[in-house]
C-alpha cells in the first residue's frame, strides 16, 4: 500500500481518540455572490456510478501475491516466481468471511508493485503462469472475480501502475504496458465495480520517473464501462473516488463529497507517495495515525470542502466536482500477511471506532483481509470481522425512531409527498425535501412511551447534492430541551455516539445548511453492549 510521509509524524494513540466538538456556527455575513456559491455548491451531484458505489458502505480489500511468501510489504520485482505457493487456496473462504460480515464489494492486488500478476499475462512471465503451483496453470484473479460472483459480491481490482519489475518502467513504452495489462484484466476478468489505482512510487529521488498516461488508463475503463453497460468507479488516484488522506481509516469531522477540481490532480497524489519505504515504518506509528497530525498535500489536509474552500475556490476560477472519501486501512499492522502479527488482529472496539469515524462519517470504509499462505483468511482475522458483523447488525436493525409520530416545529416542506414522515418511514427511496427558502428545518419526534437511544444517524438524500453544515439533536428531559450531540455535515450517513438517553420526545434542529436540505432517513438505536 501506498505511504506518507504523514506517518512520520503520527503521535496520538488510539486510546486517545475522541470525538472531536463540533465547530462554531459559521455566522458571519455572507455576499450575495458567496450565498450564491454555497447554494451551487449544495447542488452538486453524484454520478450514478458515485452513488451506486456510496451505497456499498464496506469493502474488503485482499493484499495477497508474491509478498505473502516473502514476509515483505513492498516487492522489489526480483523474486522467483516459483515462491507463491499456497497450500490450500480457497477464495470463496475469503467471500463468504467478509459477505457474513454485512460487506457488499471486494478489491483484490491482482498487481502489486513488485510487477507479479495474479493471472497469466500475455505481457510479462513475472505471473502465474510462470510458478509450479498448478503447474503455471493457476489463476488467483479468476478464481477471485467467479466467487464474488457466485455469493453476489461486486467485484474489484487492484492493479499497480508502479512496477518495480519492468525495464520499460520510467518511459512511454512503459504507459503502453500498462494500458495493454489493463486491458487484459478488464476483457478476461471484467466488467468490474471498481478499479483501484495506486499512487506510490518508492523508486526515490534517483530512481525513474514515470509520467503516467493517467487520462488513457481512464478511457480504456470508461469504453469497457460503456461496453458492458456497467458501472465502475475509478479509485483513488483517480476520477471518481478519492482517498481520505490516510491508512487508519478515518474520515474528517467534516467530510465532504463536494471538492474544488483541484483535488483530482494526480501529479499531485503520485508525487506525495515518492520516496517512502513502508518499511521505514514502525508498526506502533501506523496505528496511531490520526487525523489531527495530517496537514500537508491536497489529499490529506484536515478541511476538504468548507464553506471558505468553497468560496476562495470559485472565486478563484475553479470549479467544484462531486468526489467522495474511500477510508482504507488492514486489519492487521501490514497489509500482507505476517506470521508475526497473528495476534496483533485489531480490536473489536478499534474496529467499531473506525466504522463509526468513517462510515459514521461520509464514507466508505476498505478493509484489508491479507490471505496467508494457505490462501485462506486466517482463523483470529476471520473471527474478528465476524464479531465486528455481528455487532453492527445488533446495533442497527432496531430503528426506534420508526416508532415514533414526528411534526415540523419550523420550516415547511416542498409538498405532501415530501414532507416530514418520509425520514421515519424505513424506506431509503422517500425522502423529506424543505421549502426552496427553508434552509434551516427542525422536527420533533413523539413516542407513545420513552425509548431507550445512545446511537443517532441522519441521511441526506444526495442523489440530489449534500447540504447540511450542521445539527443538533436535542431530547426532552425534566421539563425542558437537553443537548444530546452537535455535528457538522451529514452526507450519506452520519451517525453519533451519544450516553445512554431515555426519553419520549426528541428534537433534529438543522441549524446551518448551503441550501434547502433534503432528508432520507433519521435513525436512534440502543447499542449493543458490546459496542461501547
Amino acid at each position: 500500500m501506498r505511504l506518507l510521509f504523514v506517518f512520520l509524524l503520527a503521535c496520538v494513540s488510539f486510546s486517545c481518540m475522541v470525538e472531536e466538538t463540533a465547530p462554531p456556527i459559521d455566522d458571519r455575513n455572507y455576499s450575495s455572490e458567496e450565498l450564491d456559491i454555497l447554494k451551487s455548491a449544495g447542488h452538486i451531484k453524484p454520478s450514478s456510478r458515485q452513488l451506486e458505489w456510496q451505497k456499498d458502505e464496506l469493502t474488503a480489500f485482499f493484499h495477497f501475491g508474491i509478498n505473502t511468501f516473502t514476509g515483505r510489504e513492498w516487492g522489489n520485482g526480483e523474486e522467483d516466481p516459483n515462491l507463491f505457493q499456497p497450500s490450500n487456496l480457497d477464495t470463496d473462504q475469503w467471500i463468504k468471511t467478509i459477505k457474513d460480515a454485512g460487506f457488499k464489494l471486494a478489491i483484490l492486488t491482482a498487481k502489486h508493485h513488485d510487477g507479479f500478476c495474479l493471472w497469466q499475462s500475455d505481457y510479462t512471465d513475472h505471473d502465474l503462469g510462470s510458478t509450479s503451483w498448478m503447474d503455471g496453470k493457476g489463476d488467483v484473479l479468476r478464481d477471485f472475480v467467479d466467487s464474488c460472483r457466485k455469493y453476489g459480491i461486486r467485484v474489484g481490482v487492484y492493479i499497480s501502475p508502479w512496477d518495480r519489475n519492468q525495464s520499460s518502467y520510467g518511459s512511454d513504452e512503459y504507459n503502453t504496458y500498462f494500458k495493454n495489462q489493463l486491458t487484459e484484466v478488464l476483457e478476461n476478468y471484467g466488467p468490474f465495480d471498481e478499479v483501484w489505482f495506486d499512487g506510490a512510487c518508492g523508486e526515490g529521488p534517483n530512481g525513474k520517473k514515470q509520467i503516467y498516461d493517467w487520462e488513457g488508463y481512464y478511457r480504456i475503463i470508461r469504453e469497457f464501462e460503456q461496453r458492458y453497460n456497467k458501472n465502475c468507479v475509478i479509485a483513488v488516484s483517480g476520477p471518481d473516488v478519492r482517498w481520505v488522506g490516510n491508512e487508519s481509516g478515518l474520515s474528517r469531522f467534516n467530510e465532504w463529497s463536494v471538492l474544488p477540481v483541484h483535488t483530482l490532480s494526480q501529479d499531485d497524489v503520485q508525487q506525495q507517495f515518492e520516496g517512502y519505504h513502508f518499511e521505514d515504518i514502525t508498526d506502533e506509528e501506523r496505528e496511531s495515525l490520526d487525523l489531527k497530525n495530517i496537514s500537508r498535500g491536497d489529499g490529506t489536509v484536515k478541511d476538504l470542502g468548507s464553506r471558505s474552500q468553497i468560496i476562495s475556490s470559485v472565486k478563484g476560477g475553479m470549479d467544484l466536482t462531486w468526489y467522495p472519501a474511500e477510508a482504507d486501512v488492514s486489519i492487521r499492522p501490514g497489509w500482507f500477511y505476517h506470521s508475526s502479527q497473528d495476534s496483533k488482529v485489531k480490536s473489536l472496539s478499534h474496529l467499531l471506532h473506525i466504522y463509526y469515524y468513517s462510515v459514521g462519517r461520509n464514507s466508505n470504509l476498505l478493509l484489508n483481509f491479507p490471505p496467508d499462505k494457505r490462501g485462506l483468511v486466517h482463523e483470529n482475522d476471520a473471527s474478528r470481522i465476524k464479531e465486528f458483523g455481528d455487532v453492527i447488525r445488533s446495533t442497527f436493525k432496531k430503528n426506534l425512531a420508526e416508532e415514533a409520530s414526528i411534526r415540523l416545529v419550523s420550516g415547511l416542506a416542498v409538498s405532501q409527498e415530501f414532507s416530514e414522515k418520509n425520514i421515519i418511514d424505513g424506506d431509503l427511496l422517500t425522502f423529506f425535501r424543505a421549502a426552496s427558502d427553508c434552509y434551516t428545518p427542525s422536527f420533533e419526534l413523539s413516542f407513545e412511551s420513552p425509548v431507550t437511544f445512545n446511537r443517532v444517524m441522519l441521511q441526506e438524500n444526495i442523489a440530489e447534492g449534500q447540504r447540511i453544515e450542521r445539527c443538533e439533536i436535542e431530547f426532552f428531559e425534566n421539563g425542558s430541551w437537553v443537548n444530546a450531540t452537535t455535528f457538522g455535515s451529514v452526507g450519506y450517513k452520519r451517525i453519533l455516539k451519544t450516553k445512554k438517553i431515555t426519553t419520549d420526545r426528541v428534537r433534529i434542529k438543522i441549524i446551518q445548511s448551503r441550501s434547502f436540505p433534503e432528508l432520507v432517513n433519521f435513525g436512534l438505536f440502543l447499542a449493543d453492549p458490546r459496542d461501547r
